[in-house]
């Protein structure tokens, strides 16, 4: 395996960041599941919806998860297969 430059191994770090928190994770894997709104996912997680939001905007810049309007509600969902691979892969060695 060959070292990456500096700037790609900086934003390894900042995608693994996002797993970094519990909060986080429990809200990836909320969303590896299916597509949900901040109220669901609040509710699941039980704490405050503007908690979720700021969560959710952290998850938005990382580029681990996407959303989509569907009328008045924002649907969030993982940005691709890759996040729901490295949360396996997580649990996977967590496990071992």
């Amino acid at each position: 395996m060959s070292i990456p430059e500096k700037n790609t191994m900086d934003h390894i770090a900042d995608l693994f960041k996002g797993f970094a928190d519990p909060t986080r994770v429990h809200i990836l894997y909320l969303l590896a599941e299916r597509e949900l709104c901040v109220g669901d996912i609040a509710e699941a997680v039980q704490i405050s919806q503007s908690a979720i939001s700021h969560q959710l905007r952290l998850l938005k810049q990382m580029h681990l998860i996407k959303f989509r309007r569907e009328g008045k509600n924002i649907l969030y969902s993982l940005a691709d297969d890759h996040v729901k691979t490295i949360l396996e892969m997580g649990l996977e060695h967590v496990l071992e």
